[in-house]
């Protein structure tokens, strides 16, 4: 693997992992009481908790997204993403085996409603894995940086 080509598979990667934030940030953040509406569909809040949780996620999405098209400290940036894309893909499989009827994962918030169901746990999988991915070349990458400047 060539430096080169290194370095524009971790520019993908980041970018792909940011635009799929930034879409999902801003599709919660558009209609934010409506996305409280499909937060009391997982059962998992206390009424008082729905809008910080609504807010919380929205800010830690976009403001992931925002840090991985900056480019800096991507490592951390993908450690951050592997962590929200694995709490979401467990949220989601426990969800399911409470035997929850969930129509919308809001996974856009209201838009592009979908049911939760076994397509949003791999959907889900496969974000953490691009995650796991960026953050393992960049970790090479690194490696491979520093060895090479002995």
């Amino acid at each position: 693997m060539t430096g080169g080509s290194t370095k524009n598979k971790i520019r993908f990667l980041r970018i792909f992992i940011a635009t799929i934030l930034l879409t999902t940030g801003v599709g919660k953040a558009l209609d934010i009481p409506g996305f409280v509406e499909v937060l009391i569909t997982y059962q998992a809040f206390a009424n008082w908790m729905l809008y910080p949780v609504a807010l919380g996620m929205i800010a830690t999405e976009l403001v992931l997204s925002f840090w991985l098209f900056s480019g800096r400290t991507i490592y951390w940036a993908a450690f951050a993403s592997l962590g929200l894309h694995t709490v979401f893909t467990i949220w989601a499989t426990i969800s399911i085996l409470r035997g929850l009827n969930i129509p919308n994962c809001g996974c856009f918030g209201v838009f592009f409603a979908r049911p939760l169901d076994g397509w949003t746990i791999l959907e889900d999988l496969i974000m953490v894995a691009i995650s796991g991915l960026l953050l393992v070349i960049v970790r090479m990458n690194k490696k491979t940086q520093s060895t090479s400047d002995k």
